[in-house]
């Protein structure tokens, strides 16, 4: 598999992370440490919202231990077919 990881969301759908997505985020979105941070998101998030016309949710997490200023990682996931994948995960200061 070209896969980093899988699991599965909150309500039991399952999500990858592919190697292809996974250095896009290293590359562009460097002060994710670890793809440990993603899968705590997905599995753990403080909040999640979801854009039912477009079948992308957004996973949020407060990370209080980041010294930078934009402490929520976001995590995008496009579902297909009912499985899900990773399309970007960066942090930002705010939940929108």
């Amino acid at each position: 598999m070209n896969y980093v990881f899988e699991v599965k969301d909150k309500i039991g759908r399952k999500i990858h992370l592919s190697k292809e997505r996974w250095k896009h985020i290293r590359i562009y979105h460097s002060k994710i440490e670890s793809y440990e941070e993603i899968i705590e998101t997905i599995q753990k998030p403080d909040k999640a919202v979801s854009d039912e016309r477009e079948n992308v949710s957004n996973f949020y997490k407060y990370f209080k231990h980041k010294k930078q200023k934009s402490k929520f990682l976001n995590v995008v996931v496009k579902y297909l077919n009912g499985e899900g994948f990773v399309m970007s995960a960066y942090f930002i200061r705010n939940i929108k």
